[in-house]
């Protein structure tokens, strides 16, 4: 797991018209099963893949699982949770899924720092 430049992906997946966020996408996926050390969890290609496929809406489903992951870690840590699951569905549904990625980017560069 490592530590993302969370503006530089950004401007790079606007350059690339959102194709950047699909590798984006994958590594919040490949980090958070290494956070969560879940070795049965999908892959990020599985997950981008699955997301292509069901025209976004397992998209959806994932962000609200990654928010609930990411959630319960900081629960474990003694932080407490913000609710991030709903956060992110809420932000995917509005078309908003590059700031979704962010949040949770943010969350678990937090968990790197530590």
């Amino acid at each position: 797991m490592y530590k993302r430049n969370i503006p530089l992906y950004i401007i790079l997946s606007i350059i690339t018209c959102g194709l950047f966020s699909l590798y984006w996408q994958a590594q919040l996926a490949n980090d958070t099963n290494i956070l969560m050390e879940d070795h049965n969890g999908f892959s990020g290609g599985v997950v981008v893949l699955l997301s292509i496929i069901t025209c976004g809406l397992y998209g959806l489903y994932w962000l609200y699982i990654t928010g609930s992951k990411i959630d319960s870690k900081k629960s474990e840590s003694g932080y407490g949770s913000n609710g991030l699951a709903i956060i992110a569905v809420i932000l995917g549904l509005f078309g908003l899924g590059i700031v979704a990625y962010a949040i949770l980017q943010n969350e678990l560069n937090q968990f790197e720092a530590e």
